[in-house]
């Protein structure tokens, strides 16, 4: 079995295309964006498909029926094509580095009543109104754009075209043996220096265009193929709705936790010292009692004091605030049973409450390696990037994890989200077990 806990992808920032349209890098990016735009012929010949058919099929005697299917039929591609070209837009726009959210999935999307509700929701006209009204144009104007590179190239290079087909080429002899055409003519001066000039200066001026074009493109498939601000705004209060209530609640499990340890643990061991203390102090009469006595009352005064450090160092060691994760962590995998192999690459440390997680997150995923993965090594990767911080922990265990089990994973993923993280698990049963935190860095 392999499982995933999907969380809501923070919202992105405004999409933009290459601002720089004289560099190679810039129109490359701008070329593959106008050169995608090729898919938005295919609505519209399945619309002319759809409607050639209905027509046909609406005369004679099964006219009512024909109008009946046609209907549905329109119903049905709205509901599956149109959504298979949004992601295929999402897709095309992802690659040059444009990221637009997907469109929260309803959980009766399926049921008559997802269906009509689907049918009258705004995103799904939002997107048909892109792939038939927009999309088209914007086909035109990357057509445009692409016109300006094939053409200015060919324009540009016309002199090769004359040198090539002169007579007595070899080109010329392996392309029009006849000899039907006349190379005088791609040779002759104003025209050759005219159609080169033509093509010099469409070959300066498609890199913006393109460029324009593919900003275009961005501003409008994120406007209406991505969520409107509106939405945006509610998904992120749910959102953050439930990761309130899931901190809240990760909060009280870990109130619990320290109750119980406190009560059974230390507790106990204090109860024990004390009693210790007073049998020596009633048995002091006796030399070899007395010292046995304060000898088990010094071992449980150890193993009391050792239990608060393992507590408080649950909570929040110290080395972490004055050292950072580097130094915490090996000090985690110092106490592991088993081979932990670390890496820790950041350039500057992230905010204390994610540096927080990012440490309970290694120390319980961890522990729970130990005690249920039957592994016998792990590793653990800590990496920044940017504005966040990646934990990576895998193991060579029996797999089969599954944060539904009360395995800790739940606990580990409310954490993660309590900061606007994500968190997802791959353990398929035979392991290996791929546990990946991703964390904001700054909060």
């Amino acid at each position: 079995m392999e499982t995933t806990v999907d969380v809501p992808h923070p919202a992105p920032g405004r999409p933009h295309a290459p601002r720089v349209p004289w560099s190679p890098r810039a129109w490359g990016q701008a070329v593959r964006l106008a050169g995608g735009i090729v898919v938005q012929v295919i609505p519209w010949l399945l619309l002319t498909l759809i409607v050639a058919w209905g027509t046909s099929a609406s005369h004679g005697q099964w006219r009512y029926r024909g109008w009946l299917l046609f209907v549905l039929l329109l119903a049905l591609v709205t509901l599956l094509l149109i959504p298979a070209l949004t992601r295929v837009h999402r897709h095309r726009l992802r690659t040059a580095g444009i990221f637009i959210p997907p469109q929260p999935r309803r959980p009766d999307q399926l049921t008559p009543r997802g269906i009509v509700a689907t049918l009258r929701s705004q995103p799904l006209w939002r997107q048909v109104a892109y792939h038939l009204l927009a999309g088209p144009l914007l086909g035109i104007a990357a057509a445009i754009a692409l016109a300006l590179w094939l053409g200015g190239l060919l324009s540009a290079t016309v002199y090769l075209y004359g040198w090539g087909l002169r007579p007595g080429s070899v080109f010329r002899r392996a392309t029009y043996p006849t000899d039907g055409i006349n190379a005088q003519h791609l040779g002759h001066i104003p025209a050759g220096v005219f159609l080169t000039a033509a093509g010099i200066i469409a070959l300066a001026v498609a890199p913006a265009v393109t460029a324009a074009v593919a900003e275009l493109d961005a501003r409008v498939g994120r406007s209406l193929l991505g969520p409107s601000r509106a939405e945006e705004l509610a998904h992120r209060v749910e959102h953050l709705t439930q990761t309130r209530a899931g901190a809240v609640d990760a909060a009280d499990a870990e109130r619990r936790r320290l109750e119980r340890d406190l009560h059974d643990g230390t507790q106990q061991r204090l109860v024990s010292l004390a009693m210790n203390l007073g049998m020596a102090r009633t048995q002091a009469a006796t030399a070899e009692q007395a010292q046995q006595a304060i000898a088990d009352a010094h071992d449980e005064a150890k193993a009391a004091l050792a239990e608060l450090r393992d507590l408080i160092r649950g909570l929040h060691p110290a080395v972490l605030e004055d050292r950072g994760l580097d130094a915490a962590l090996s000090g985690v995998i110092a106490r592991t049973p088993i081979p932990v192999r670390l890496t820790v690459d950041m350039t500057r440390r992230p905010a204390p409450v994610v540096e927080a997680v990012a440490y309970f997150v290694v120390s319980e995923g961890l522990t729970n390696i130990v005690r249920h993965a039957q592994a016998s090594q792990a590793e653990v990767i800590v990496q920044r990037a940017g504005d966040r911080l990646h934990v990576i922990i895998t193991d060579d265990g029996v797999g089969g994890a599954d944060p539904a089990r009360g395995t800790g994973l739940d606990g580990l993923r409310k954490r993660a989200e309590s900061v606007d993280g994500t968190f997802d698990i791959s353990s398929p049963p035979g392991g290996p077990t791929l546990l990946t935190v991703d964390l904001p860095c700054v909060r």
